[in-house]
């Protein structure tokens, strides 16, 4: 998602697209993943749905590369996590990097997920 100033933590991404606040660029990328359990892949992790998610199925680190066609600013990354739901499997940190290739990609910076009404939800820019 793109935002012309920095977004509250914890605001609703899809209220924000409505009003303009934010535009929705994911579509505009090629996304892929470390491994993921059969059903439980990119489609899930993109549809909209609280209810389907990604689930990956091998060891760690576990990956989602979202490569863009030509490049492209983002301004903020939303990230949905339920933990009430997921406990155990819920990240606790993610790393954001970014670069023009896979093989220069460098960590803007850590990030740790916080918990927000039994619901983690974190929203920084990056």
């Amino acid at each position: 998602m793109t935002t012309p100033n920095k977004t509250p933590p914890g605001a609703d991404p899809k209220q924000l697209e409505r009003t303009g606040t934010v535009r929705e660029i994911g579509s505009q990328a090629v996304w892929s993943l470390s491994s993921c359990k059969p059903g439980f892949g990119v489609d899930q992790l993109r549809d909209d749905n609280l209810e389907t998610y990604w689930q990956s199925d091998g060891s760690q680190p576990h990956l989602v590369n979202i490569q863009f066609r030509r490049k492209t600013t983002v301004k903020t990354l939303c990230i949905y996590a339920d933990y009430k739901s997921d406990e155990s499997y819920t990240p606790s940190k993610i790393s954001v990097r970014v670069g023009n290739n896979f093989h220069n990609l460098q960590e803007i910076r850590p990030h740790v997920l916080h918990v927000v009404n039994e619901e983690s939800m974190n929203q920084d820019s990056v």
